[in-house]
């Protein structure tokens, strides 16, 4: 199975010189778990609502002043249209990352999640659950 069958193809975006407080608007329209970031339409980062809380809020920095490149995440991994699901499930285990975008000839045409591979390899999930997502929650 290829990363194009599974990957969820409306992808949000926004520049990398808007502010914090416009991606929240964005999410709040979009209700979307992550947004990459781009510059001239390149993809240079990503930004999910938990960077919004721990590198805006918790921090006490104004969301209508700080902009988006500087909480984004910008070492982002990617993976290509073309390649298979298994390569998607190795980066994502290999990184312990959720979220991967996903592109042809260096354009984002989708994303895949954690939740997209959970929904095709339903075996994995308890797997993807148990390896590292439980182990960051602290109770």
């Amino acid at each position: 199975m290829l990363v194009k069958e599974v990957m969820t193809k409306n992808v949000i975006t926004i520049e990398s010189d808007k502010t914090v407080f416009d991606a929240c608007n964005i999410y709040k329209d979009s209700k979307v778990g992550c947004l990459i970031v781009t510059k001239n339409s390149d993809c240079i980062g990503i930004v999910t609502e938990r960077d919004i809380i721990e590198r805006t809020i918790c921090k006490h920095k104004n969301p209508e002043l700080t902009l988006v490149k500087e909480i984004m995440s910008s070492d982002i991994k990617t993976v290509h249209a073309l390649d298979t699901i298994e390569k998607a499930i190795d980066l994502v285990k290999e990184y312990k990352i959720k979220k991967l975008p996903v592109i042809i000839n260096d354009d984002v045409v989708g994303i895949i999640t954690v939740t997209d591979i959970s929904r095709v390899k339903p075996e994995l999930e308890e797997r993807f659950v148990d390896s590292w997502i439980k182990p960051k929650w602290k109770d």
